[in-house]
């Protein structure tokens, strides 16, 4: 009598699951896909099951190639583009090309989407923005992969390197603080999304900017189940500034919002918020975006090269702390204690003094001219330094530099807790094989960078010892009144007492040289 019993709930069971996949199931909860028989995702993947939807708004120059892209995926069983009122041919273009064409019900890409929602025919519905190119084959029929299996209700693209400024310096830093357990999406902000039909219709879709963010809290709010899917690169056309300004703040007025509602939202997490976007500032992923097709690099050291004493000692002095930092700077104790303990030195120390001592400091006569110089020959000019970020970050801006990278000091209500938190640049990168801090992985990160063009000319300034990996690195190194005899003779580094004597390099360099250089 257990047998026939057992059998009758497995047919049950497997009875449950089809009816879910064919769109019958009320049950938002995922099924895990080693529990789902193999003929039934055979059987569904044997016919197109995804309505497309492609929300657009001035986007013939590209419109018709996503249609196209979309129609060659074989799950896709329909492309709709809802047209955003376009002045241009983006709508007669996309019929051309096999899509139906939607009049959008008002202005916004919040209201487009929800419109494609309520005319698609599919139980599965997937999103692509209109202005996409290079994209891989199949990427629709991977991104609905989860949903079939049941492994997930939700699905978001993950595409490139990381995100945009938007992304890293307003969403990210505000999901690790309200949604830290949205913190590990790569592309909150990215507008290529899969999902069921029945989730979606359940979820607010904001008017503008902020409607993709606002999809991914709500539907984790709802408690579906949320997957990434990694779809390789692509090219998407850029923001412009002005509109990256109002999607910051759409985005962060719809994080609030949502954190909000949720109970998540407090003024301890205020602060804490704008100092994680501090940081994000630092992250080498962030500075590569800020490229910007530039192949010239120039990269300063800060403590004993652009100031001629080290921004710790100038701290200490300033706060009372001279005599506890001294013995910690002579020893040859393990690098990464010795940093501990340094931070561990200006614990509870105000951020203002910080800042303060960074403002004050005297900089070499000639950088500013120096790097003025370098910048208008192309060149992307960055500090590098194993100080702490808050202050190379102004520091930088005084020498009128594009970025700064360093180590993060952690601050509570603008107090130092007395930790650092090494940047992960100074690592080095997986595919070199190697381990330990060093400034030279900082220059790896740039030379190892997928995006083109290619870095083909590096220049490095630096003081002493601890700038000799980076220097050697470099096609052009040089070192600012080093200590006599402390630089070997051998390392191909050029001298200079100070930054007025660039201009004498420059005049020296061989005419082959000079071609390929300021």
């Amino acid at each position: 009598m257990l047998f026939p019993y057992w059998l009758a709930r497995l047919r049950r069971w497997w009875r449950k699951q089809a009816q879910r996949l064919q769109g019958r199931d009320d049950s938002l909860r995922p099924v895990q896909l080693a529990q789902t028989p193999p003929t039934l995702l055979l059987d569904y993947s044997a016919r197109a099951y995804a309505s497309v939807l492609i929300p657009a708004l001035n986007e013939e120059k590209r419109i018709a190639q996503v249609v196209a892209y979309a129609l060659s995926d074989p799950a896709t069983a329909e492309v709709i583009v809802i047209d955003d009122s376009s002045t241009d041919r983006t709508a007669e273009l996309a019929a051309q090309a096999g899509a139906r064409v939607l009049t959008s019900s008002m202005l916004g890409k919040g209201a487009s989407m929800r419109d494609g929602l309520e005319q698609a025919q599919s139980d599965i519905v997937v999103y692509l923005d209109g202005d996409l190119a290079g994209l891989r084959p199949a990427i629709i029929s991977d991104l609905c992969q989860p949903l079939l299996g049941g492994s997930a209700d939700f699905v978001k693209a993950r595409f490139g390197r990381g995100g945009g400024r938007v992304t890293e310096l307003t969403a990210k830093p505000m999901l690790k603080i309200f949604f830290p357990e949205l913190a590990t999406f790569a592309q909150p902000l990215g507008g290529i999304v899969a999902a069921r039909k029945k989730l979606l219709m359940t979820l607010t879709f904001e008017d503008d900017y902020g409607v993709d963010i606002g999809l991914l809290v709500d539907a984790h709010l709802a408690g579906a189940v949320l997957a990434e899917v990694d779809i390789g690169a692509l090219e998407h056309d850029s923001q412009p500034l002005q509109d990256l300004t109002l999607m910051a703040n759409e985005v962060g007025r719809v994080i609030f919002n949502r954190a909000r509602a949720a109970g998540r939202l407090h003024v301890e997490q205020v602060s804490a918020m704008f100092e994680l976007q501090r940081q994000a500032a630092s992250g080498i992923d962030y500075i590569l975006t800020r490229r910007k097709q530039r192949q010239r690099l120039l990269l300063l050291d800060m403590d004993g090269t652009i100031t001629p004493t080290q921004f710790v000692q100038e701290l200490a002095q300033a706060t009372g702390q001279a005599q506890a930092l001294q013995p910690l700077l002579e020893g040859a104790s393990d690098p990464d204690l010795r940093r501990e303990r340094i931070a561990e030195v200006f614990r509870y120390t105000h951020k203002t003094r910080f800042e303060q001592v960074a403002r004050n400091m005297a900089i070499r006569p000639g950088v500013i001219e120096f790097v003025r110089h370098m910048k208008r020959q192309g060149f992307m000019v960055g500090v590098v330094s194993d100080s702490y970020f808050i202050a190379a970050n102004i520091l930088r801006r005084r020498i009128f530099a594009d970025f700064a990278v360093a180590h993060t000091l952690l601050f509570d209500h603008e107090v130092c807790t007395g930790q650092v938190r090494i940047n992960p640049a100074f690592q080095a990168p997986p595919e070199l094989g190697e381990s330990g801090i060093c400034k030279s992985h900082v220059l790896q990160r740039f030379l190892n960078d997928p995006q083109p063009p290619k870095i083909d000319l590096v220049w490095v300034v630096g003081h002493d010892l601890s700038d000799l990996p980076l220097m050697r690195l470099a096609d052009q190194a040089f070192a600012i009144d080093p200590t006599p005899g402390l630089l070997p003779a051998d390392a191909g580094i050029t001298v200079l007492s100070s930054f007025a004597d660039f201009s004498l390099v420059l005049s020296r360099l061989a005419p082959a040289d000079n071609a390929a250089s300021p």
